[in-house]
């Protein structure tokens, strides 16, 4: 038998003249995309069929503008404490909107610079330092009962307090509906 036939095979199968294989690159993007889209697709079922609890009661508390005290929507099941004034204890685990304006004062020219942080227990979430426009301050955030909230100014005499608010609202309580 001779063997001289086979020195003219080619070593790997290709298909039909002109036509290349997707390289390993390109598998690679493909199946990426599949499991990223079949993550999406999982984690949308589990939120569909676990859903969050709405707050059954509106929970609402707000802080200025003058006069400048504590305003609470529902003292029959409050979610916050006010400890003092632009301070606040969180009561109730859930997910919380914090909204607010800080108005500066443009007169102001001591040497501590323009600084208002927003703060949860130590560690500062936000801060706002432009004093040439109203800035607004807050955003969606999940909190633990116990957390205090406060917003901090460099110098008091920095903002206008007839025109300087913030408030909180709780959205959800994580608990899921079993």
């Amino acid at each position: 038998m001779s063997l001289s036939h086979m020195e003219d095979m080619p070593l790997s199968h290709s298909g039909p003249q002109g036509t290349h294989r997707p390289s390993w690159k390109q598998w690679f993007l493909y199946s990426t995309i599949v499991i990223l889209l079949f993550l999406c697709s999982f984690s949308t079922l589990i939120l569909t069929f676990l859903p969050l609890k709405t707050a059954s009661e509106p929970c609402v508390a707000k802080f200025g503008p003058l006069p400048s005290k504590w305003h609470m929507t529902s003292p029959k099941l409050p979610c916050v404490n006010n400890t003092a004034d632009w301070n606040l204890k969180i009561l109730r685990n859930g997910l919380y909107l914090i909204y607010g304006q800080v108005a500066p004062n443009t007169t102001y020219k001591e040497p501590a610079p323009f600084e208002v942080r927003l703060c949860k227990n130590k560690d500062v979430i936000q801060t706002l330092t432009n004093n040439s426009t109203i800035q607004n301050v807050g955003g969606t955030y999940e909190l633990d009962a116990g957390d205090t909230l406060h917003l901090k100014f460099n110098d008091e005499h920095q903002v206008l307090k007839n025109n300087t608010y913030w408030g909180i609202l709780l959205l959800t309580n994580p608990q899921f509906i079993s």
